[in-house]
């Protein structure tokens, strides 16, 4: 199978400044099919040329491998009921309209909470930025509209460490991150990893100098590192392991880690939210302007990260694609990401029609013999 197509479209994003370096990663549901690493970790002439096993902030992808995934495993025993009031699990959001809010709502980003503040300005733990969003009025009815919220999935982060009675990257850790093999996934890296550890952004505000080995996203800052919106560094190497997971339905290696019908659920698209391509937690691909392209089925589901990374997981192909970068370096108002993610995507399903289309009549031609 030749990937020349796909190298191409991102050492071509690399030249035109899109990012700096990348890995990317294709999986079936057996093995990997892909494994490249491209480009360097700055733009800076000397800078480290990107290896296979980089550690990227992830970003938003911490959404689906740590908050969405132990949400399935609590959803599994009987531990988180989708329909009950976020009140049940968090009585202090209660008042204002709150009550009606469901921990649907939260994974569908339908809460009616606005998309995001700037918390860390004020709030310098987990405790006072969730007593910030417990004061936030909601801005529409539950259910009504598609906002994607971080702040929903702060509360949603707040119910699975209640449940567990245990900070999320702990749970995270036992009860995904291990079972899985994922060792290079992983909240706030020691400084022995750094070299492995693409920069991100030369910030201006709040922060100042380069950030390096460290989290991206302010609020996640503010509250030390971990948070269940964010916080998560890994490779694209574990990134395909959970996609593998995930495509196998919730199993890895005969062991289920989920429920084959748990992950269906929470992989389809969300009925009752109007215009809304949400799944619960998940995103799904939309019939234009997807992230994933126009060659993903429609039944593909995936997420991608502000500091510039992707997964998406097809499966109807049976093919789950991992694109790893730190676009946001040196800034993060660099949005060509944008026009590459989809165009990434597009050159997987070729180089994989591609292969097909040989094999196919390279049989055919030894029938014919």
């Amino acid at each position: 199978m030749t990937w020349s197509k796909v190298d191409t479209v991102l050492l071509e994003a690399i030249a035109d400044g899109a990012f700096p370096g990348a890995v990317y990663l294709v999986t079936d549901r057996e093995r990997v099919l892909a494994e490249r690493a491209l480009g360097r970790q700055t733009y800076a002439p000397d800078a480290p040329v990107v290896t296979p096993d980089a550690m990227y902030d992830l970003a938003s992808l911490t959404k689906v491998v740590v908050s969405t995934t132990l949400a399935m495993i609590a959803y599994d025993r009987g531990l988180l009921d989708l329909d009950a009031p976020v009140t049940r699990y968090l009585p202090e959001f209660a008042g204002g309209g709150r009550e009606r809010v469901m921990v649907r709502h939260l994974l569908t980003h339908s809460s009616g909470l606005r998309a995001w503040g700037a918390l860390y300005e004020t709030c310098r733990s987990k405790e006072e930025i969730l007593r910030a969003i417990c004061r936030i009025e909601p801005e529409a009815m539950p259910g009504t509209q598609a906002v994607y919220s971080d702040l929903g999935i702060l509360l949603l982060g707040e119910i699975l460490e209640r449940l567990w009675n245990l900070e999320i990257d702990v749970v995270a850790r036992r009860e995904a991150l291990d079972p899985l093999g994922m060792r290079d996934t992983m909240y706030r890296p020691p400084a022995s990893l750094l070299a492995r550890i693409p920069p991100t952004e030369v910030r201006a505000i709040w922060r100042e100098g380069l950030i390096h080995g460290e989290v991206h996203d302010e609020n996640t800052a503010a509250m030390g590192g971990v948070a269940p919106h964010a916080g998560l560094f890994g490779t694209a190497r574990d990134l395909g392991v959970f996609g593998r997971m995930m495509l196998n339905r919730g199993l890895h290696e005969g062991r289920r880690l989920i429920a084959a019908e748990t992950v269906d659920l929470f992989t389809r698209r969300a009925e009752g939210v109007p215009g809304s391509s949400r799944a619960l937690g998940w995103d799904t691909r939309s019939e234009s302007g997807s992230s994933a392209g126009r060659r993903f089925s429609l039944r593909s589901y995936g997420h991608t990260g502000f500091t510039g990374t992707t997964i998406w997981i097809d499966p109807e192909r049976g093919i789950g694609a991992v694109l790893l970068t730190n676009r946001v370096h040196p800034t993060r108002e660099n949005l060509k990401i944008k026009e590459v993610r989809p165009t990434f995507h597009d050159a997987v399903v070729e180089a994989i029609e591609t292969k097909q289309k040989f094999t196919t009549e390279g049989a055919e031609d030894a029938e014919k013999e």
